[in-house]
């Protein structure tokens, strides 16, 4: 029965578009097929988890912190009630980040590493800007450009077009050896290397085979997402919500399928135990209790809120009705992130674990607006892919009862390179020798007044001919524009966070000095690991269920 429903669709792709089927919807029932068949995928399995001693290891002094570190995917910076939004209007509220929050030191200028996940995801790791690490773009599965782009091309949107070069990716690694080089250093080895047992649950996307794995990576154990679905499509327990105007969100439900693998790449899958957010957590609860008499440094990877949209039923009638249906099941989703917070922090305390366990949150770049909802960024401008100030400014909140007060707040712009050398100072583990990591240690923020003065003069972000700088108050960004040439954008953050009053034209003596830093930083650059591949537009200040119309303001990024 399948060949022949292979056979009927390589058919009808060869034979051109039949009367019930457009050539795009037709690839992507090819796309979804070969997603069905391509991989076994064996029953729930129980995780062997690495089992740490029956008493607490003595040590010579102070035990080192326990570690965690919770990444959000996608999640936008007004989807937490910390900063006073929250979802629907501040309907949905996010009592246990908040808690959190409260409990230890909120980052009021905390920048993400990049506008998409996996370069700031390998920032998070090494500690390293990808001029140094060349991991530079987000790895995609082969032929989702093309697709997307397709997709994108026949949308009633009226954006600019999208770009793809089909010879770029000629002779490119495929999409499983798209990763962090193996030589790269990450927190996870650096803590082993001081005696920590390590653990990674969830989302990786820098690799999963030829040494780039998590558990190649430093990770002790690694329960790996191998596909993106929070429960089959099907699950009685499930409510989805699809969005057609979004290309991205039609390839995802065509290639994506639920499963996991252990400690083994991207090879034996197996179907996860539940919805992943809370299966994940669970999964989580287990490896703290398991090792709560060693030092551990738990790694937990979110999905969520990533699309595809999809909330476990409970939670989608938790959050009562809120409209569009779309916005209903990411605040339900939201929900669910909160409450694995939550659930995180209740175990650390029934395992008189809290004070001395680091637990550090933030989301690997902001909120999409390929999902459609308007205000998940508020106040700032720009998107995930975008690099105003909605698509890279993210939070991060740092408890550590032994060392952080209560209420703390840090106003010095921090960022995702940073995390690596502050969890390694932490530790009191040494930095990798003969490596330069361009993070700083910013506990000496949140912890010693005699920091209170201390400030980064510099950050950069890049994703191809789209680079961006802050210096001091400044930031420049310069971005390609194939319809219209080069552009640039300089905003006075002191004076305009929110990035309304492009002043690029009148201080022409900021923007060199700015591009200045960005030639500077560039001359250096051991380049990409390899090209990208597309390049899309995306606009700043409309989501993408919106028209684009002749006016608005709109980035290309490069993939």
């Amino acid at each position: 029965m399948k060949k022949c429903l292979l056979a009927l669709l390589v058919l009808g792709l060869v034979g051109g578009a039949t009367a019930w089927f457009k050539r795009n919807e037709l690839l992507l029932a090819v796309i979804k097929y070969k997603t069905a068949t391509e991989y076994e995928i064996a029953e729930n399995r129980e995780i062997p988890w690495q089992q740490g001693p029956a008493r607490p290891v003595a040590t010579d002094g102070e035990r080192p912190p326990n570690i965690i570190l919770i990444v959000a995917d996608d999640l936008g910076y007004n989807d937490i009630s910390t900063f006073g939004g929250g979802v629907a209007g501040g309907r949905i509220k996010t009592p246990d980040i908040d808690r959190l929050a409260a409990q230890g030191a909120v980052f009021r200028q905390s920048y993400s590493g990049a506008s998409t996940c996996a370069p700031s995801r390998a920032m998070m790791m090494t500690g390293r800007y990808p001029t140094r690490t060349g991991f530079e773009f987000t790895p995609t599965p082969s032929g989702m450009g093309k697709m997307v782009t397709a997709l994108s091309a026949s949308m009633d949107n009226n954006l600019p077009p999208g770009f793809y070069d089909e010879s770029l990716e000629a002779g490119q690694p495929p999409y499983e050896l798209k990763g962090l080089p193996a030589s790269e250093v990450t927190i996870a080895e650096v803590l082993q290397e001081k005696g920590y047992y390590t653990a990674h649950i969830g989302k990786w996307h820098l690799g999963r085979d030829n040494g780039m794995a998590p558990h190649q990576q430093g990770f002790d154990d690694s329960l790996l997402m191998a596909s993106g679905l929070y429960l089959p499509e099907d699950d009685p327990n499930v409510v989805n919500a699809k969005l057609p105007f979004d290309p991205i969100d039609k390839f995802l439900w065509a290639r994506l399928n639920y499963a996991n693998s252990f400690n083994s790449g991207n090879a034996d899958r197996f179907k996860p135990g539940g919805y992943l957010t809370d299966y994940w957590t669970d999964e989580s609860i287990r490896v703290i209790r398991a090792n709560r008499n060693r030092p551990f440094f738990l790694y937990l990877a979110h999905w969520g809120v990533h699309t595809p949209l999809q909330a476990t039923r409970e939670d989608y009638e938790a959050v009562g009705d809120i409209q569009p249906h779309r916005e209903r099941v990411y605040a339900a989703m939201v929900r669910s992130l909160d409450r694995s917070v939550g659930r995180i922090m209740d175990t650390l305390e029934e395992e008189g674990l809290a004070d001395n366990t680091i637990v550090v949150f933030t989301s690997d770049n902001g909120g999409p607006g390929y999902i459609g909802i308007d205000d998940v960024n508020s106040p700032f401008r720009g998107w995930k892919i975008t690099m105003f100030e909605g698509g890279i400014r993210v939070p991060m909140f740092v408890k550590w009862p032994a060392k952080i007060a209560p209420g703390t707040i840090v106003n010095q712009p921090v960022a995702h390179i940073d995390v690596m050398p502050t969890l390694a100072a932490a530790a009191g583990a040494a930095k990798p020798a003969g490596v330069v990591i361009d993070g700083v240690d910013i506990l000496p923020l949140a912890t010693d007044e005699r920091a209170a003065n201390w400030s980064r003069e510099t950050l950069f972000w890049q994703s191809g001919h789209y680079q961006v700088v802050r210096h001091g108050d400044w930031k420049l960004q310069v971005n390609q524009r194939p319809t219209d040439g080069l552009k640039k954008w300089l905003y006075n953050l002191a004076e305009d966070p929110t990035e309304q009053n492009d002043l690029a034209a009148s201080r022409i003596d900021k923007v060199e000095e700015l591009s200045a830093l960005l030639a500077a930083h560039q001359a250096g650059s051991r380049g990409p690991l390899y090209a990208p591949t597309t390049q899309m537009p995306v606009m700043v200040d409309k989501t993408l269920a919106e028209k684009f119309v002749e006016g608005d303001e709109y980035i290309y990024t490069p993939n």
